[in-house]
């Protein structure tokens, strides 16, 4: 039941947010069209995980076939991936927001900002293919009836490497160069713009704007940090049997509480939003 909450108001929430973005005129900034597709990118990243723990949750014997389990990483990793990327483009939108206002609406356009989301998932699915063909040449050695054990609740790149009896070095080495270049980008990118932004800030003449500044930017600073910490813990740490249980908590956080805490962080610390649910809910009660 805990997990069909979860799943649920994840749903609703991001559905919400991308219908409120896609009616509401005063919405349709750069930060709102990113925002947007962050929404639907949540919505598929937690479709691919949380009901298939949702049948296993009720099911005497959890299984999902190799071609499943196959499937379920490829769409997780290029969810997942994409989530990050344009969470970092998200700050480079803030960056030029705060730090080059005059210019922002010319230069962070429509185009832009389609541009880089489809950018996002380009680089997404070719990291996500890269790791799924490393992944097809290992073999898993089952029990009597062929089934292998995963001590996870869905089929994450850990996990899986764990329960091979093939040689990972390649994969482990794939994780953290190819991996690790892939998150060091939108790392820096999100540090520089941060900094860029908090010496903007300091230099703000008004308390008031200043306030304002930090406000637009404390949203996407909660999940930054809760998403990249988790990510990091999980897939850049060595590898040991003692952590199973911490990353399968922390796996938690990045596939249901993140997406889940999405729309809320983004709407409640957001005037234009709460202003945005006002005009909708208040036009609705005029129409009943």
């Amino acid at each position: 039941f805990l997990f069909l909450a979860i799943y649920l108001v994840t749903i609703i929430g991001n559905v919400t947010l991308v219908l409120l973005i896609s009616r509401d005129s005063r919405l349709h900034s750069p930060m709102y069209f990113l925002l947007r597709g962050l929404s639907v990118i949540d919505v598929g990243l937690s479709t691919v995980t949380l009901p298939q723990l949702l049948i296993h949750l009720v099911s005497n014997y959890p299984a999902i076939s190799a071609a499943r389990c196959l499937a379920q990483f490829f769409f997780f990793y290029a969810f997942g991936v994409t989530d990050t990327l344009v969470i970092s483009v998200m700050a480079l939108d803030r960056y030029m927001a705060i730090c080059n206002p005059l210019h922002y609406h010319s230069e962070m356009n429509r185009q832009l900002c389609a541009f880089l989301l489809a950018l996002s998932w380009v680089v997404s699915v070719v990291h996500t293919m890269l790791h799924v063909g490393l992944l097809l040449p290992l073999y898993w050695a089952g029990d009597a009836e062929g089934n292998v054990k995963l001590p996870h609740f869905f089929c994450d790149h850990r996990p899986l490497l764990r329960a091979s009896c093939s040689d990972i070095h390649s994969n482990e080495l794939a994780i953290f160069l190819e991996g690790g270049f892939l998150m060091l980008g939108p790392c820096a990118l999100i540090v520089l713009s941060y900094a860029r932004i908090g010496a903007t800030i300091l230099r703000l003449p008004s308390a008031a704007g200043r306030h304002r500044a930090v406000s637009t930017c404390g949203s996407h600073l909660t999940i930054v940090g809760f998403l990249y910490g988790t990510i990091i813990w999980v897939y850049f740490q060595p590898p040991s049997q003692d952590s199973q249980e911490q990353d399968m908590a922390a796996a938690v956080m990045y596939t249901a509480i993140t997406p889940l805490a999405n729309p809320f962080v983004y709407s409640l610390r957001n005037k234009d939003v709460k202003s945005a649910l006002h005009r909708l809910f208040g036009r609705g009660r005029e129409d009943s």
